[in-house]
């Protein structure tokens, strides 16, 4: 069974934040409240499910997920996507695959993200209309690290368990 993500989670570090959202093409007003805000994840982790709920002043936004059940997700708040997602089970990992998403030229992009544990290391693979595009989630000691990453921009932020 891999590392227990569980527990409230204050940012404390958020390096390359804005640069990343710039490569998300999220629009200047949202970027420049969004990198003074102050973050809280709140992870709760049972068996199969996960929900992940990143809290701030501005926003907040809300992933659960069941291994093995479809679901919709809309990334209100992020960069905007509606995404529909299928969960499996396969030797200790789990994927989501994104279905499809109208852009502004009614065209239609497969997007499809794969999450996996890789050791103790939770990382999502996205593929789509961004190349190299993708998370990681690690603990070490009492810090969770999150390193975001589209084409060649990392965004590397770290947050302190609340006790």
């Amino acid at each position: 069974m891999p590392i227990d993500f569980s527990g409230t989670w204050v940012l404390e570090k958020n390096d390359n934040f804005e640069d990343y959202m710039k490569i998300l093409n999220i629009d200047l007003v949202t970027r420049k409240i969004a990198i003074h805000l102050s973050q809280t994840k709140v992870i709760i982790q049972d068996g199969d499910k996960l929900t992940i709920n990143t809290l701030s002043t501005f926003r907040n936004y809300e992933m659960s997920l069941t291994i093995g059940e479809e679901f919709d997700e809309y990334t209100k708040g992020l960069d905007n996507r509606m995404l529909k997602r299928s969960i499996e089970v396969e030797k200790c990992s789990f994927y989501l695959w994104v279905g499809a998403r109208a852009t502004s030229q009614s065209s239609v992009l497969i997007e499809q993200t794969l999450v996996s544990w890789q050791g103790d290391t939770l990382v999502c693979t996205q593929k789509g209309e961004k190349a190299n595009r993708g998370w990681k989630h690690w603990i070490e000691g009492d810090k969770l690290h999150l390193e975001l990453y589209c084409e060649d921009v990392v965004c590397h932020q770290v947050f302190r368990r609340k006790q």
